[in-house]
């Protein structure tokens, strides 16, 4: 099966999309606003030709002997023959008189006699036997007993107009032209200017998928595309970022396990040579060989953890637990190993016993993980001070040392995956992020407070388990009295 992309550039998008309909648009608005007025230019020119004629309405009252001769006599004082030509036409068709001084018998009527045959007035446009176009109007004429004595046919030339009209549409059609240039050409400057910089992210965009993290996009707008290009290369600059921070907690890892390993084959193999000589060496190295594979499978366990987080995997049993006892058990845990380092851990004993709802494993896994924190970063002669505290509804559990701390710049991000502020210490740099996760999951907090060169405090915050109130034995057994009554009716 072969997959086709078809690409269809934003341009031609546009031109499809919008121009096309713009075009179309204008193009109506063109024949429609043309059309109007040469209708009423058309109009117009009827008007004042009919009003220029209707002096030859007033032989509508004579009679049929005094009919042509009041024709001449209109037609000779008429005034306005350099504007229209007035005709006046018998009952047979045949011209009495015209205000241009002759006549042409062949020239068609086709207004006349549509005006005779429906009996009042019509106007048309035709075009002489020379070809001018003209507008004719026709007028029937009766006379005063209501007898029908002829008409009178007004004519004016459709030359002059029609240019005029002509003009007008052209201008209208350049005008439109032009609007249409400018909406092309403003429009693909728009385009271009959005379809470069979407080049040049999408450009970006495979160089990054093909791991190259440095490339950044140079373009300088204030606008929806700046903002993408920012992105962009903040995404990129974080993606480098968590690249560095991947090999740095692979090469960490590995170090990590190598360790143990390392110790634990060593040590297996002294044990081994040792074997029925030196007893106790091998005692020694067997003990070395335990810690280490505890060492080793504690990592595991918290490679294990951190995965089940990215997968959403990681949860929570949680039940009524003593974390006064808990932490007493973990901060128990870590004595002599300060003790053997010259630290002093000051554990102090809480004055009440506190209760939360929680896993009880996976709150020691985070104790542990803040106490070997600060045990792990504190010199020899340091301290580590632990200590619970009860605080509106809240357990706040604050562990605190004096070890080297942590720099400005890294303290919030101390709690992110693979980060390590200090690289020389040993550790995988997940521990925090393991540690943050569980306290979300048991709707508590968990602060990270450092000065570099003074300490590190740690505070973890838990909400405490309240238990239903139970009621009184009184009340119970007043509650079964009102029962056995209500059952008694």
């Amino acid at each position: 099966m072969q997959l086709e992309i078809r690409f269809k550039s934003i341009a031609v998008r546009w031109f499809l999309n919008i121009f096309l309909i713009v075009a179309a648009v204008i193009v109506v608005a063109v024949v429609a606003f043309s059309a109007l007025f040469s209708s009423i230019y058309t109009e117009r020119i009827e008007v004042l030709a009919t009003d220029y004629a209707y002096e030859f309405y007033a032989l509508s009252g004579t009679d049929s002997k005094t009919f042509k001769d009041t024709a001449v006599e209109i037609a000779g004082e008429f005034q306005y023959k350099n504007k229209i030509e007035v005709q006046v036409i018998d009952l047979n068709g045949q011209i009495l008189v015209s205000t241009s001084g002759f006549q042409s018998e062949n020239e068609p009527m086709p207004d006349y006699y549509k005006a005779k045959e429906n009996g009042s007035s019509s106007v048309l446009k035709s075009t002489t036997l020379d070809g001018e176009p003209i507008m004719a109007g026709t007028t029937v004429i009766y006379g005063s007993q209501g007898e029908k004595l002829g008409a009178y046919r007004w004519i004016t030339s459709m030359r002059a107009a029609n240019r005029t009209m002509g003009s007008f549409v052209i201008a209208v059609i350049l005008a439109a032209a032009a609007v249409m240039a400018f909406c092309a050409f403003s429009g693909l400057f728009f385009i271009k200017s959005i379809v470069r910089p979407i080049r040049d992210v999408s450009n970006m965009a495979r160089k990054i998928a093909m791991g190259d993290f440095e490339s950044r996009i140079n373009i300088n707008k204030n606008d929806e595309i700046g903002e993408l290009c920012d992105t962009i290369n903040y995404m990129a600059s974080e993606l480098s970022q968590a690249q560095n921070l991947k090999n740095d907690f692979i090469s960490s890892v590995s170090h990590e396990l190598r360790t143990p390993l390392t110790a634990i084959r060593g040590w297996g193999e002294t044990a081994k040579m040792s074997l029925g000589t030196d007893e106790e060496l091998v005692r020694r190295g067997l003990d070395v060989v335990l810690n280490e594979a505890d060492r080793l499978s504690g990592l595991v366990e918290e490679l294990l953890d951190f995965s089940r987080i990215e997968s959403g995997r990681l949860s929570v049993v949680s039940q009524p637990l003593n974390i006064s006892q808990l932490l007493s058990e973990s901060a128990d845990m870590y004595t002599e190993l300060a003790r053997q380092q010259g630290i002093e851990l000051i554990f102090t004993r809480p004055s009440e016993e506190l209760q939360v709802m929680g896993d009880a494993d996976r709150l020691k896994q985070v104790f542990i993980n803040i106490i070997d924190n600060a045990v792990k970063y504190t010199e020899s002669g340091g301290q580590v001070l632990i200590n619970q505290l009860h605080e509106e509804g809240c357990a706040r559990i604050v562990v605190s040392d004096t070890g080297v701390g942590i720099p400005a710049q890294d303290i919030d991000r101390v709690k992110e995956k693979f980060y390590k502020a200090n690289k020389v210490v040993r550790g995988s740099g997940i521990g925090l992020a393991v540690a943050d996760e569980i306290i979300k999951q048991h709707h508590g907090l968990l602060f990270i407070e450092s000065t570099e060169g003074v300490g590190t405090t740690a505070t973890i915050v838990l909400p405490l388990y309240e238990p239903e109130p139970i009621p009184e034995a009184a009340d119970t057994h007043r509650d079964e009295t009102n029962l056995q009554e209500d059952e008694n009716g």
